[in-house]
């Protein structure tokens, strides 16, 4: 079991744009047994994946060649025992409009057992809009 955090820039996406980025993701994640969350900001994507590394570096080929964002850039890669986002196949995380609402809305959404350096970075993207 592996986890992968990556950034990219996707501006222009609007709201169902990426509803739909996310169901779509949940419906194909579920049959590879992946799973984890996803953050937009309305130019940047943050996205945690976890499952076999095998099935992720497929997923993260994909990812790369995916034409509504660009410059994917993997920040973390870190072994796990078991899946963090157990119950997710894939989930949006919202971000509110201000940093303090920002951060209570991820406290209260972001799932327990995070590496503190992935805390770190989702807490850092969040605070950039």
């Amino acid at each position: 079991m592996r986890q992968f955090v990556y950034i990219s820039t996707a501006p222009g996406l609007s709201e169902d744009q990426v509803d739909e980025i996310v169901k779509s993701a949940s419906r194909n994640n579920a049959k590879q047994n992946i799973g984890g969350f996803l953050l937009y900001n309305g130019r940047n994507f943050l996205q945690l994946l976890e499952g076999e590394g095998s099935q992720l570096l497929l997923l993260m080929s994909h990812i790369m060649t995916d034409p509504r964002h660009t410059g994917v850039l993997k920040l973390e890669d870190i072994p796990l025992e078991h899946r963090i986002c157990e119950k997710w196949n894939m989930r949006r995380i919202r971000i509110g409009s201000s940093v303090s609402e920002r951060r209570k809305l991820l406290d209260e959404q972001l799932p327990d057992g995070l590496d503190p350096q992935v805390l770190r970075l989702v807490r850092n993207f969040a605070a950039l809009n």
